[in-house]
């Protein structure tokens, strides 16, 4: 293996031509000071606060405070600087009685807090001295802080930029979701296998939420629960309440001007400890009630496989809907209106199918508690509620069988059948008899009776949205197209976008530093800015700088690999980057074929032309997804291999990053030359990864899939590596494609395939990875693999060719930044505040001039 380069953060490892750059675009380490926003919004408390925090709320001086300790005490020193500008955030939202945007979703997967506190609120450098008096780096002390575990992927990620996006466009907002305590799960490999453990992530107090008891909301079920044989089981006929127990979470918006909430619910009991059942002996049942709702938000998405999996998942929905309505509903209330204007001062936008129930809950409310007539309450609740659609997967647009509502929930099931028959009267008196009443119906008769939930959040609401361009076209022709056909003026795209804030300043700080030199700082929050970066890019010096910049982020990665996981990687290798859940329509699969291709060219001739790589993978399998875990495997038994021979590993490497987060993201992201986004296309309903590799300078190689398609309509084609069928020729392969074709006639496939299942890779248990072969060659290979494989070999073969000559690499690279600009959720936020929600920006005031000066 070669030597690594020198890694130090000092070292300024600048490519030759750097040494005679013009000053201006010189790379400094660190972030460029934030000159327009200072320190404005805020009043510094006393500027022993963080030795004050350290001995009041850790009982330890500086001298004896380990790393954690530091880091809460940190953490709340930021917290108490904020805490004004938060409170009066909300105090204003609530004396303008403005109209307000509600993001439900069960995923938010916020990262830490720290570092994205300070660089948005802009005061790091006055915060850090105190800490950096004591011989601290406060970047380092970040890292104590873990990812929480709020979130899974790409949802959680954009649910978590969007309201980034809200309160650094001063709009009025709030996001719900859940307080879990283990999160999924944290992803521990062993002996090359997945294996699932509890994100304990709440281990320590979180020094960012604030407890508010006193908001508690209840929730009623249709069924009471017990323990029997070491399972949770419903009682039907016997009511239960649980208590929503709220935990808020500030949103600082870039400069903190606004300072918006994360409300998440933890469950409870109404009471917690039977003393009549302790005395008589009865210990677990004395606490039982407890147990049983703490169970609720205990983790996300437990296993569904099984029936108490399926219930605890129906009834995780529930619950997150139920405490957000009844808190959005209060806090409407509260401020004086009246029912009939619910929809002129509250939005609510459903993230995907989870939180559906809303359409039935509010429907409740407004019947029960409002009192108010069928039509009037419809007529509210539809122009309350907006739905965003992310999946054209059938296994993810949840379907409830009815059993399930008539134990847990009978009147919102009673809802639910009176507006679907409502509902199929007006389709009938429209468009008559016919299949399309069983296609539109909310209930699905087979195989089980069970509620559609993504037909519910259509047609009770105003507004359905996809996220891509592409996605959005197939959501109203392929997915619901009778739907569609009913309420053409519901559908609607809103590309995803993601924040450049964290994704670009925050995890990149000297590419953002060389953007800020180059065209100043107003690209932080107007993204569209980085367009004035095209003209600029036959500057010698700002390639020169840009490749420095890349360069940085690969020795940091490398650095904390080697540090984390003991790997160490070659930074003069392509770093190609497949990082996301594992899916077979992700296809990490197709990416293996390729790497077994270039392992047997390297085998069958070691001096062969070729870049050296680092395929670098990462993501989690669901519990119950045995083919993803075994990728995975297959992942770990090929990355074995090639480090075993000496001859190859120099030259072609493969790398699994367990348990990918928010946290590496932000090391690995901004380090990456190839984003992989290789999904079959017409399966990817956006991608969000694909944007934030863009926005860093990352190539990518992809299919015409998901918003991949507008990237390259941005940047150009000639700038990207796009291969393989489009989704109407995936679609109008079905009933005809036979992948055992490729196998028998193109020989270098049949050989790929042939070692890739061999004992050569299973070390003994070939037979472990048959199931993956069987999917391909006997089971039809549904996701394409073999029909895209020779095409994706040779767009690999384009990019290899093209990292050899630096320079024109770097300038398609930075084609690439400067064309990102449409993809920051400012836009896609601005877009639904337009078009959706009807929302306009409320002002946080500024501090008066006699309190600035009194700082």
């Amino acid at each position: 293996m070669k030597a690594p380069i020198d890694a130090t953060p000092s070292s300024p490892d600048l490519p030759p031509a750097q040494a005679g750059a013009p000053a201006a675009f010189s790379v400094p380490l660190g972030f460029p000071e934030l000159r327009p926003f200072e320190m404005g919004p805020f009043r510094f408390p006393n500027a022993d606060v963080y030795d004050r925090h350290l001995m009041f709320d850790s009982a330890v001086d500086r001298a004896r405070g380990h790393r954690r300790q530091r880091f809460e005490a940190l953490a709340r020193t930021v917290r108490d600087v904020l805490m004004q500008r938060w409170v009066l955030t909300k105090r204003t939202h609530d004396e303008a009685n403005a109209k307000q945007v509600y993001y439900i979703s069960m995923e938010f997967l916020i990262g830490r807090g720290l570092t994205n506190n300070l660089i948005n609120m802009g005061v790091e450098r006055f915060i850090a001295a105190d800490v950096e008096s004591d011989g601290q780096d406060w970047r380092a002390l970040a890292e104590d802080e873990p990812d929480p575990g709020l979130g899974n992927g790409g949802l959680g990620r954009l649910a978590a930029c969007f309201i980034d996006s809200l309160a650094t466009l001063g709009y009025p907002a709030m996001g719900y979701g859940l307080r879990y305590d283990y999160g999924i799960f944290r992803q521990v490999i062993e002996g090359g296998e997945q294996h699932e453990r509890p994100d304990n992530w709440l281990r320590h107090a979180d020094p960012w939420e604030v407890a508010r008891p006193h908001q508690c909301v209840n929730v009623g079920l249709g069924s009471s629960f017990v323990l029997r044989a070491g399972q949770v089981v419903p009682v039907p006929g016997q009511s239960m309440q649980l208590i929503g127990l709220p935990y808020d979470r500030p949103v600082v918006g870039y400069g903190g001007r606004t300072i918006n909430t994360l409300r998440l619910w933890g469950a409870g009991a109404p009471d917690d400890f039977d003393f009549g059942n302790f005395s008589s002996g009865d210990f677990f049942g004395a606490v039982s009630e407890r147990v049983i709702a703490e169970t609720l938000t205990r983790v996300l998405y437990p296993d569904d496989s099984r029936p108490q999996g399926r219930s605890l998942r129906f009834m995780q929905e529930h619950f997150l809907v139920s405490c957000s309505l009844a808190d959005i509903i209060q806090r409407f209330r509260r401020r004086g209106n009246d029912w009939s204007a619910l929809p002129d001062k509250v939005a609510i936008q459903l993230n995907d199918t989870h939180p559906a129930l809303a359409v039935a809950e509010l429907m409740r409310i407004l019947l029960d508690t409002a009192g108010l007539g069928w039509e009037a309450a419809w007529d509210l609740t539809v122009r309350t509620l907006a739905y965003t659609n992310h999946t054209l997967l059938p296994e993810a647009l949840e379907k409830w069988p009815v059993q399930i509502f008539e134990a847990l929930l009978p009147r919102h099931l009673q809802i639910v059948y009176e507006i679907n028959a409502r509902f199929l009267a007006d389709v009938r008196a429209r468009r008559g008899d016919g299949p399309h009443l069983g296609r539109m119906s909310l209930i699905e008769e087979e195989p089980v009776r069970s509620v559609r939930m993504a037909n519910l959040a259509i047609v009770g609401s105003h507004s359905t949205n996809g996220v891509s361009e592409m996605h959005s076209h197939l959501v109203r022709e392929q997915l619901v197209p009778d739907l569609a056909g009913h309420f053409p003026e519901r559908f609607n795209n809103k590309t995803n976008g993601v924040t450049p804030r964290r994704w670009l300043h925050v995890a990149s700080p000297e590419l953002s530093a060389l953007i800020t030199q180059a065209v100043g700082p107003g690209w932080i929050t107007d993204l569209d800015q980085l367009a004035r970066l095209r003209p600029l890019i036959d500057d010698r010096a700002l390639r020169d700088g840009f490749r420095a910049a890349k360069h940085k982020a690969k020795v940091r990665l490398a650095q904390r690999l080697e540090r984390t996981f003991g790997v160490r990687l070659d930074t003069h290798s392509i770093f190609d980057c497949h990082v996301k859940r594992i899916h077979e329509y992700k296809r990490q699969l197709l990416n293996l074929l390729h790497i077994g291709m270039l392992y047997q060219r390297l085998r069958d001739d070691p001096t062969a032309e070729m870049p050296s790589r680092t395929f670098i993978f990462a993501g989690k399998a669901a519990p119950a997804y045995t083919l993803a875990k075994l990728i995975i495997r297959l992942i770990h038994a090929m990355a074995a291999r090639l480090e075993a021979e000496p001859a190859i590993r120099d030259r072609l490497r493969v790398v699994f990053l367990p348990d990918y987060g928010v946290s590496l993201a932000e090391s690995l992201i901004p380090a990456a030359d190839v984003s992989e986004q290789i999904s079959t296309a017409g399966f990817e309903a956006s991608g969000t990864s694909n944007m934030k590799f863009m926005m860093n300078g990352a190539l990518t190689i992809g299919t015409r899939d998901g918003a991949t398609v507008e990237m390259a309509q941005a940047a150009g084609e000639d700038s990207f590596f796009l291969f393989g069928l489009t989704a109407a020729e995936v679609a109008g392969s079905r009933g005809w494609y036979n992948p055992t074709w490729h196998y028998w006639n193109d020989g270098e496939i049949r050989q790929v395939l042939d070692l890739l299942f061999s004992d050569h890779f299973g070390r003994g248990a070939a037979h472990a990875f048959a199931p993956l072969r069987h999917r391909l060659l006997e089971e039809g290979d549904y996701y394409m693999h073999l029909a895209d494989l020779r095409a994706y070999a040779s767009a690999q073969q384009r990019l290899g060719a093209l990292f050899a000559e630096r320079d024109a690499w770097a300038r398609k690279a930075m084609v690439n930044v400067a064309a990102s600009g449409r993809f920051s959720s400012d836009r896609t936020i601005s877009e639904y505040a337009r078009d959706i929600w009807k929302i306009e920006p409320v002002p946080v005031p500024m501090p008066s001039p006699a309190a600035s000066a009194s700082r």
